[in-house]
Formats: structure tokens, sequence, C-alpha cells
């Protein structure tokens, strides 16, 4: 038995409780969690904005130890460190046979198996984003798992599985950020975070973090802001004024509420770009009159896991990593057991912090 933390149902709080896994049957592996990001996609799974089938392992971004595989698992063996890979690409489907890994039609259809069961009754248990990181330990398809990239401490490799995939993926792969633009981040999460260090490592000239909570200018200015906005009905006007009334070239938007999209599409410049990475319910609603979309000559645009291919990412990020261009450890603002983490979706929602780490 392992202990992991249960959603029983959409709007319920979670329940750390005893899980049984089954043995890694073909093509499967098992993994002893190191660490686990808590991150708003849980907290958007367990509120309802983003749904899998319940009752269910949360828990997406993770690393750990292989302890056992499956038969036909070659790319792994038992005491390897591993990123576990909750959006993996089926390679057969119309976005993967344009190359757009990222929007694979088939990813999540793991979320819908049986993963575990409760040890005191006996339920089903589904994995929440396919890889139920929120565990002592996970079973997950082969494809659910990549070697951690030497040099990358296991429990730090945790936020590669999306923070860190998703704002470097943003910056680079999104909105293409070119040395010398100017760039602002909405929201100071774990996501923006990443943003901001991607943002630099792509030599961006000035980075504006804009986020609610004063407490965040410390975080951001140490992961690469050069200038940091308090969040406000003004903030598109106070970015204009720090870059000769024009606007950003770029500004990535990570809180997901429409306030926000409008406001990050307001501070560009005339032909700025705008990449929406938060992730926001259905009654979020932006508008714009066709006038200003002509006008503007701006473009909005959607980022689905920093339109990464993890495959190809990892290493790139690990790169950066050795080279002390990347750090980790700077995006993690608290270390929490497993039963810490409903207090971190209440910061989350405060707008409390930078990401939580549940370290096993």
């Amino acid at each position: 038995m392992v202990r992991a933390a249960v959603l029983p149902a959409v709007g319920a709080p979670l329940e750390v409780t005893d899980i049984e896994l089954p043995e890694p049957g073909p093509g499967r592996v098992r993994v002893r969690l190191a660490a686990a990001g808590v991150c708003h996609s849980d907290l958007s799974l367990s509120n309802g904005t983003m749904r899998v089938p319940v009752p269910a392992v949360l828990g997406h971004e993770g690393a750990g130890t292989v302890v056992s595989v499956g038969e036909g698992v070659t790319h792994v063996v038992p005491g390897d460190g591993v990123v576990l890979n909750w959006a993996p690409s089926c390679g057969a489907c119309h976005a993967c046979a344009l190359g757009e890994v990222w929007l694979c039609a088939n990813a999540l259809t793991g979320a819908a198996d049986v993963h575990a069961r409760r040890a005191d009754d006996g339920t089903d248990l589904h994995p929440g984003l396919n890889v139920a990181a929120f565990a002592q330990e996970t079973v997950v398809a082969a494809s659910c798992v990549l070697p951690v990239p030497d040099g990358v401490p296991l429990t730090d490799a945790a936020l590669l599985g999306c923070a860190v995939l998703t704002g470097y993926g943003a910056v680079h792969h999104a909105a293409q950020v070119r040395p010398g633009e100017t760039v602002a981040v909405f929201g100071v999460g774990g996501v923006g975070l990443a943003t901001l260090q991607s943002a630099r490592i792509a030599g961006a000239e000035r980075i504006i973090a804009v986020d609610v909570s004063p407490e965040k200018e410390e975080l951001a200015r140490r992961a690469g802001a050069t200038d940091f906005v308090l969040a406000s009905d003004t903030t598109p006007r106070e970015i204009r004024g720090l870059t000769d009334k024009q606007g950003v070239d770029v500004a990535v938007e990570c809180v997901g509420r429409g306030v926000t999209i409008r406001a990050a599409w307001d501070s560009t410049r005339r032909g700025g770009r705008t990449t929406v990475v938060g992730i926001g319910g259905k009654d979020q609603q932006v508008t714009f009159n066709a006038l200003e979309i002509f006008h503007w000559g701006r473009t909005l645009s959607g980022c689905v896991y920093g339109n990464s291919d993890p495959a190809e990412d990892l290493p790139v990020l690990a790169e950066h990593v050795r080279a002390g261009r990347l750090d980790l450890g700077a995006l993690v603002t608290e270390r929490i057991a497993l039963e810490g983490i409903p207090a971190a979706f209440e910061n989350m929602l405060a707008g409390r912090g930078g990401r939580a780490l549940v370290v096993f």
C-alpha cells in the first residue's frame, strides 16, 4: 500500500489515504516519487474547471525512481530517475502527424483507466492527468516516463514535468521571443516564474512582471524581471509608460482570467503578440471589437503545455540548468507533505507564493 491524495468527487476536499497499486503490466512502469509540484491545473481539476473521471489520484508534475517495469519496457530500468510526462503523444493522430504533439487527441485517454483502489473500501481510482503524482508511488504507461537528464537533481526535476516546460515553451515556441524584445508576464506563480526565467534566457531586453500581490516582486526580480507592476485597471497604461508609450512586443498571460487576458492584449504594441497559458473557466469571457482587431494588428494565441515536445525539450532545459541559466529551485516557495496540498490550493487562490513542492 502507498499513501496518496485522492479527489473523491468534484468540489470535495482531498483525502490523504492508503491505496493499493497493481504491479506494472506490459508496457507499464512503477515509479517511487521523489517530489510532485502542486499546479493550478490540479486545483482546476478539483473544482471542476477541468474535468477528468473521479474519484482520482491527482498530481501530474512529478519525478522519481523506477521501481519495476513490465514486459516490453526497454528505455528505462529499475533505479533510473525519471520525469513524469502527463501528456504523452500517440504519434498517430492528426495533430501528431502535423508535428503538434502538444495537441495530441489521445494524450489523456489514460485518465479514464482504473489506476488503483482505495485500501479502505476497494473503490476504483482513476489517475487524474494520467500519472497520479500525488502519491508515494505510481504505475504509469511507459510513454509517461522520460529519463532525468544528467546534472538535474531528482527532486527539482519534478518541475520540468509541467511548470518549466510550459513557461519555457510559451516563450521559445509559442511567442518565439527574440533577443532585444520586451516581454510582460501576467501572474507570478510557478509557471509565471518559469516564464520570466525563460524570457531572460531568450535575451529579452525588458521583462515586466505583473501580479496582484506586492509580495511577488522579490520573487519576480530574482527570476529575471527588470520591472514589477502591481495589477490594476491601469496596468496597460503603466506598461506603455515603461516602453516608450509603445507597449511590449510580447505578453504572456499565466492566470486564465478574462480581465487578465484583455489587459495582456492591451499591453502589447501595435503588431504585438499575446500568448495565453492560463486555463480559465467557461464563464471567463474576453471581448474585442472588429475595428481594434484590424487597427492594432496584434496576435492572440493559446498555448497548451508550452507547445512543447518533452522528449526534445528536456535535454535543452537540462543544459540551461547545468549552465546555471535556469534555476529550478527558485520556483519553489514551500516544500510540503501530501497533507499540505489543500493549504497549497488555498495559497494559489489567494495569490500567495510560487510553486509548492510535495517532497516524499
